[in-house]
């Protein structure tokens, strides 16, 4: 799986259980540019949900 510096970050932050707010706060964006990039890394990992997102990125040696 190949994700760009924000893509991991916010993975990362999701991972953690940060809200969109929290991560939209942390990174200095809009929540609604988080709700993008969470549509879009959802896609990425064809995965049904932000847990299986979560799952799927662990497994991938993606997470800390």
């Amino acid at each position: 799986m190949k994700l760009n510096d924000r893509e991991l970050e916010i993975v990362r932050q999701i991972a953690a259980g940060k809200t969109t707010a929290e991560i939209a706060a942390n990174l200095s964006l809009s929540p609604e540019t988080i709700k993008w990039y969470r549509k879009k890394l959802l896609a990425k990992f064809e995965a049904g949900n932000s847990a299986m997102m979560v799952k799927m990125a662990s497994e991938a040696g993606l997470l800390f």
